[in-house]
């Protein structure tokens, strides 16, 4: 049996990401890409399942930026045995959640998983509809915040975070969806050496797929957060300070 796991590149948040000139899209010559973090944990969720049950793992993610091999080869080094790429003319587009769930569902259909493994969402979007969506193309159950998983004979033990701290325990029948919000342990690290060694003896299967005729929808116009006001930081002693916040109310008409 299989686990796929999906995995998505977004920009690197923690680099400043520029607008390109036309105002509607991040300029993409200047932007540096990752594997979604909440992907990262969905593949250690995978990787430590497999150890509990020898189960394959296979890696699958769209290729719209032209750099999902690195992405893949990391997997592979850390313990996956497949890795499947969609390929496409993607070029200057950015798909929604819906298109790429359109784009994955016949591939996943035809790997026949067991499960289902996606980060809850994604930084791009921050809608977390890509599990649910891709539960409902395919007819199978999903469930997200998805913090452990158990395989059990023909269904999934999941423990789902809700509100407040509280834990709900669930059984799926099998196949089903996950988004995985955190793994049992920290994701793995794999050493460079590893990685170069997996692109030495591992093949990357490409599947080609037409680009949706949807791909996204229209943006009128991307702006950058303007500054609004700045922060004063209060220092000395206790007393100075709650003095300076009484002030500062007062001053307000707060207090």
């Amino acid at each position: 049996m299989t686990l796929a796991v999906i995995l998505k590149q977004v920009p690197d948040v923690v680099e400043e990401l520029a607008i390109a000139p036309s105002g509607t899209d991040l300029d993409r010559d200047s932007v540096s890409y990752v594997v979604n973090e909440f992907d990262e944990h969905a593949l250690e969720e995978a990787l430590l399942l497999r150890e509990a049950t020898g189960e394959d793992v296979v890696v699958v993610g769209v290729d719209t930026t032209g750099e999902l091999d690195q992405a893949l080869y990391t997997a592979l080094a850390k313990g996956a045995q497949r890795a499947v790429k969609l390929v496409g003319d993607f070029e200057g587009s950015w798909l929604s959640t819906r298109a790429l769930a359109g784009l994955l569902a016949p591939v996943i259909r035809e790997l026949s998983p067991r499960l289902v493994l996606t980060g809850v969402q994604a930084p791009d979007d921050l809608d977390g509809q890509l599990a649910p969506t891709l539960g409902a193309l395919l007819d199978w159950p999903h469930t997200g915040v998805v913090v452990g998983t158990e395989l059990a004979d023909g269904v999934v033990r999941v423990r789902k975070e809700l509100w407040g701290g509280i834990m709900l325990d669930l059984e799926l029948a099998t196949p089903a969806v996950l988004g995985i919000q955190a793994a049992r342990a920290t994701p793995r690290y794999v050493p460079v050496g590893r990685v170069r060694q997996a692109m030495r003896e591992s093949t990357i299967e490409e599947v080609e797929v037409e680009t949706p005729v949807e791909s996204a929808p229209k943006l009128s116009r991307l702006r950058a957060p303007e500054a609004a006001g700045r922060a004063e930081m209060l220092t000395g002693s206790p007393s100075d300070v709650a003095e300076r916040i009484l002030e500062i109310l007062r001053a307000r008409g707060l207090y």
